[in-house]
């Protein structure tokens, strides 16, 4: 994958911008770690660290507030195309999953994937995408697996990071491919 450039796409609001001015911390076959700081600044969030796995149709944020305590993981299912102008542009599929530092976990945005589809905006196909996506991941976080996903961020955090192969499947079978 093209990771030279990077744009995320999203359909409410509709939109699609370059992430320029985040960092690249680590660039493999198959994932993208980034850091960032907050596009439009809240009260809450200042700024994250991203996993991108575009064959599995994931990203894994690790929202931070400015005192550098967890927020909480903010899981985007995500589908992922080549950009007309090099690089990938990551759509987001509007399901997200969000995991609290206790373990608790909500999905979000079920209401906004019903109106985008019942307005025409996005495929059938692509929704029922997303959600085979965030059935697939909320299998890992029942099976208690989510831990492996956290732990590429929180060592990307400390510079070390996945062998450049590493899958998603990689990551969750206790990091063979690390």
């Amino acid at each position: 994958m093209d990771f030279s450039r990077i744009f995320r796409k999203r359909f409410c609001p509709k939109e699609c911008i370059e992430l320029s001015d985040d960092i690249r911390l680590f660039e493999g076959e198959h994932l993208l770690i980034t850091s960032w700081k907050t596009l439009r600044p809240k009260k809450e969030l200042a700024r994250g660290m991203s996993l991108y796995l575009p064959e599995d149709g994931l990203k894994i944020s690790r929202f931070v507030r400015e005192n550098g305590e967890l927020l909480y993981w903010y899981c985007d299912i995500i589908a992922a195309e080549p950009a007309e102008e090099g690089g990938t542009v990551f759509t987001d599929l509007l399901v997200d999953v969000v995991v609290y530092p206790d373990g608790k976990s909500q999905i979000w945005d079920l209401g906004e994937a019903g109106d985008v589809l019942r307005k025409g905006e996005i495929t059938t196909e692509l929704l029922a995408d997303a959600l085979k996506k965030t059935d697939s991941l909320l299998r890992i976080l029942y099976r208690g697996s989510f831990g492996k996903l956290q732990k590429v961020l929180t060592d990307a955090e400390k510079g070390v990071f996945p062998g450049r192969d590493a899958t998603l499947a990689g990551i969750l079978s206790d990091g063979e491919s690390r």
